[in-house]
C-alpha cells in the first residue's frame, strides 16, 4: 500500500542565468534612477522661480532615497557587479548610497581597478570605518592596493587589537597561507572528553562560520589531528577525543605558497586545513573560501595575461589614456611579430606571384599551426600553474607534445595535401602544404 503524501510546494532555486538577468535588471533599474534624477535636477535648475534651492534638495534626496532603497536589497556581490557596470560619476554617488556596515564586504567583491579607485577616494578615517568590521586578513587585502602612507594612516586609525591583528598579517607574502589564513578557529585538548569539548562550545563565543573539523592540538598547542563535527555530536560523551579524532592531518606552514594550498585541497578533498608557524604550533587555518578565491584570482589574472591585460584592466570606464598606456608593450610585442612574418612572407614574394595558391592556403596553415600551438600552451600553463615540473618531467612533457604536433601535423597535412591536390591539380604543391603542415 503506497504512503499519501501531503501537497508540498516545490520551492526551485534560481539558475545562474535568471539571476544574472535579475541583476541586469536590477542595474538597468539604478542607471535609469540615475538618468531620471539628472533630468529632473537639469529642469529643475531651468526653472527660475523662489524656492528653487528647496525644491532641489527634495528632489535630490528622493531619488537618492530610491537608489539606496535599492541597493540594500543586493548581496554585497551583487552591489559590486552594479557598481563595476556604473561610468565612474553615477559610481561615486551609487557608492555614497551603499550602507555602511557592507561597504567593507563589497570593496572585497569588486574588481581591482574599481577597489582602487574607490579606495582613492576615501580619506584614512572612512577606509578604518569600513576595515573595522572586517577580519585581519581582509584588512590587510584592503590595504595591500593604498600607498604605504595611507596604509599607515589607516592602521593608525584602528583599534590596538585589530591594529596587531591586520600588522601580523601584512608581515606575511602576499599569495602565502599565512597571507591568507582564517585567525578565528575552534582547537580543542587531545586528552579531553567529548562531553567536555560539548559543554566549553556552549560557553565560548559563536563558532567560526564552515567549522566542519576542530583542530585536535596536544599540551605544546602542536596539530594531532581533527575531529569532525558529525563524531562530536553522535560519539559517546564519555570518550576520548584523541580515540575519536582522525588522526595524520594534512596542514599548511604559514610561508608556504597558496598555490600548494590549492593543489592538496584538489587531491584530497579538503573543507579546511590547520595552519601552523614555523615551531609547529597552530596559528590559524585555511578554509575552503580561499582556496576558490585564489583559483578566481588565478584563473581571471590569466586569462587576462594572455591578451596582454592586467587586473586593473578590469575598469572599463577608466581614463582612457592610461589604458592605452598599459596596452602599449603587449601591441609593441604583436606588431613585432607581425612585421617579422611579413618580411619572412616578402622574402618568398616571387615564388607566390607565380604560384597564386600559395596565398591562398597560407592562412590555413599558419591557423592550424597557431590553433595546435595554443592547446600545448594551455596544457603546458594548466600543469605549471599548480606547481613547477622537475627538470626530468618537463622534457618529457615538451617531448610528448612534440610527438602530438607530429602526429596530427602529418594526418591533418595529408588531409589538406589531397583537398589541395584537388582543387589545383598540383603534386608539388601538395607536398610542399603536407610538409608545411606536418614541421
Amino acid at each position: 500500500m503506497g504512503i499519501a503524501w501531503p501537497n508540498r510546494r516545490v520551492i526551485c532555486l534560481p539558475t545562474e542565468q535568471s539571476r544574472h538577468r535579475n541583476l541586469e535588471h536590477a542595474r538597468g533599474e539604478i542607471i535609469q534612477l540615475l538618468s531620471r534624477q539628472a533630468l529632473e535636477m537639469a529642469v529643475v535648475n531651468r526653472w527660475q522661480q523662489p524656492g528653487q534651492d528647496l525644491v532641489t534638495q527634495l528632489v535630490e534626496r528622493q531619488h537618492r532615497t530610491a537608489i539606496g532603497q535599492r541597493l540594500s536589497r543586493f548581496h554585497p556581490a551583487d552591489v559590486a557587479f552594479v557598481l563595476e557596470s556604473l561610468d565612474p560619476e553615477a559610481r561615486d554617488l551609487a557608492w555614497t548610497l551603499v550602507r555602511p556596515e557592507v561597504r567593507g564586504v563589497v570593496l572585497l567583491e569588486i574588481s581591482d581597478g574599481v577597489r582602487r579607485a574607490l579606495l582613492t577616494q576615501m580619506a584614512p578615517d572612512a577606509i578604518a570605518e569600513v576595515a573595522a568590521p572586517l577580519p585581519a586578513e581582509d584588512v590587510a587585502a584592503l590595504l595591500s592596493d593604498l600607498p604605504d602612507p595611507v596604509s599607515q594612516a589607516v592602521l593608525d586609525k584602528l583599534d590596538r587589537p585589530d591594529r596587531s591583528e591586520v600588522t601580523t598579517v601584512l608581515a606575511f607574502p602576499r599569495g602565502s597561507v599565512g597571507a591568507a589564513m582564517d585567525r578565528d578557529f575552534v582547537s580543542v585538548p587531545a586528552e579531553a572528553t567529548l562531553a567536555v569539548v560539548l559543554a566549553s562550545l556552549r560557553e565560548q563565543k559563536p563558532i567560526p562560520a564552515q567549522t566542519t573539523h576542530l583542530v585536535v592540538v596536544d599540551q605544546e598547542h602542536r596539530p594531532c589531528g581533527v575531529l569532525p563535527l558529525a563524531r562530536l555530536l553522535q560519539g559517546d560523551p564519555s570518550r576520548c577525543v584523541r580515540d575519536a579524532m582522525i588522526e595524520a592531518p594534512v596542514f599548511f606552514y604559514t610561508d608556504e605558497p597558496l598555490r600548494d594550498v590549492v593543489h592538496a585541497f584538489e587531491k584530497y578533498d579538503l573543507v579546511l586545513a590547520p595552519v601552523v608557524n614555523l615551531h609547529d604550533q597552530v596559528v590559524g587555518r585555511i578554509t575552503v573560501d580561499a582556496v576558490v578565491d585564489e583559483l578566481n584570482e588565478r584563473a581571471q589574472t590569466e586569462g587576462l595575461r594572455q591578451v596582454g591585460l592586467t587586473r586593473d584592466d578590469e575598469d572599463l570606464f577608466a581614463p582612457a589614456r592610461r589604458a592605452a598606456r598599459r596596452r602599449w608593450p603587449w601591441i609593441a610585442i604583436n606588431l613585432g611579430t607581425a612585421f617579422l612574418a611579413s618580411r619572412v612572407i616578402n622574402a618568398f614574394g616571387a615564388v607566390i606571384e607565380q604560384l597564386v595558391a600559395l596565398a591562398a592556403l597560407m592562412p590555413i596553415v599558419a591557423s592550424l599551426g597557431g590553433n595546435a600551438g595554443q592547446q600545448s600552451v594551455a596544457l603546458l600553463t594548466q600543469r605549471l600553474a599548480i606547481g613547477p615540473l622537475a627538470r626530468g618531467e618537463l622534457r618529457r612533457a615538451l617531448f610528448r607534445e612534440v610527438k602530438v604536433g607530429l602526429l596530427n601535423g602529418g594526418l591533418w597535412g595529408v588531409a589538406l595535401a589531397l583537398v589541395t591536390l584537388a582543387l589545383y591539380q598540383d603534386v608539388r604543391l601538395a607536398l610542399v602544404i603536407a610538409a608545411a603542415l606536418a614541421t
